[in-house]
């Protein structure tokens, strides 16, 4: 048994991925890339080649994969609890704001989000679609990938490792626990704090990036516009779906509401470097404190 790491671009992020127990790393590699791609090739509004993709263009009825039960399960619990805020139609609305496939970045005309159930209905594992609409499926594809690649791992074998997808990481039977900077959004190469995770997922979410006009990736359906009042989040928990999809929602949503469904920690920092952040969010932080949250 050795250690080895590798790293690539995937769904648009660098990927990094540390292996501390491992018989065959040529053979993970291989088998992580090959399920990425496979994900990639469903769920991705970016690619032509995407079941996501025909969705758009054509109306019908389209089996998805067998890991589609979890994810639309998610979608649909957290479609519910935030009132249709985190919607999986969202990519209509970042698509007319110009977050489209050629990625124009030029706005146009936004229409109304409809009711999903004007859209679409799911039957795992058909979907049945209406009319053709853009499905974005990024408010919990980063997290719903690391925990597909984390159960590839231990699968084979691995038993350590750390899986860093663009900032977002999962950190499995490490001999100790990793710390991990939260950076600035304002400025990248300064953090306002550390945290401490091991055995559990850390996911962020920021507007500063991806911005452009007067939106970012994330968009509230009720306003079509995108919320300018968080700057950023962060949320930690044992698995990087729910971490995924509580940091997009806290943008949309009070934690309290998140609370009563699923175990997190969080951290919301303002525009005004102000934050709140769950009682027990292992961190050590940098900047003023202000509302602290159980």
């Amino acid at each position: 048994m050795r250690s080895f790491n590798f790293a690539f671009e995937a769904i648009g992020t660098l990927w990094v991925i540390d292996c501390f127990s491992a018989s065959s790393s040529e053979k993970i590699k291989s088998q992580v890339l090959s399920r990425i791609e496979d994900f990639d090739k469903t769920y991705s509004r970016f690619r032509r080649d995407s079941l996501v993709w025909q969705i758009s263009e054509k109306a019908g009825e389209y089996r998805f994969p067998e890991d589609s039960r979890i994810f639309f399960d998610y979608y649909s619990r957290l479609y519910k609890i935030t009132e249709g805020k985190f919607t999986l139609l969202i990519g209509n609305t970042l698509s007319q704001a110009g977050y489209d496939v050629s990625y124009s970045l030029k706005p146009g005309k936004i229409n109304k989000v409809p009711a999903e159930s004007e859209v679409f209905s799911f039957d795992y594992p058909v979907l049945k679609v209406k009319k053709p609409y853009i499905l974005d499926f990024g408010g919990l594809g980063k997290g719903y990938l690391i925990d597909i690649v984390s159960d590839l791992l231990k699968e084979n074998g691995v038993d350590a490792f750390c899986i860093d997808a663009g900032g977002d990481i999962y950190c499995h039977n490490l001999q100790k626990s990793m710390r991990v900077g939260l950076e600035n959004p304002l400025d990248s190469k300064q953090v306002i704090g550390v945290v401490s995770i091991n055995n559990k997922s850390i996911c962020a979410s920021s507007g500063n990036r991806r911005r452009w006009d007067k939106f970012h990736h994330i968009m509230d359906p009720d306003s079509l516009s995108s919320p300018e009042n968080v700057l950023a989040t962060w949320v930690i928990a044992k698995d990087a779906i729910i971490a995924d999809g509580i940091a997009t929602c806290l943008f949309l949503t009070s934690p309290q509401k998140l609370f009563k469904y699923f175990e997190f920690e969080y951290l919301v920092l303002y525009p005004d470097m102000t934050f709140k952040k769950s009682k027990n969010f292992p961190s050590e932080l940098f900047t003023a404190q202000k509302n602290l949250v159980e």
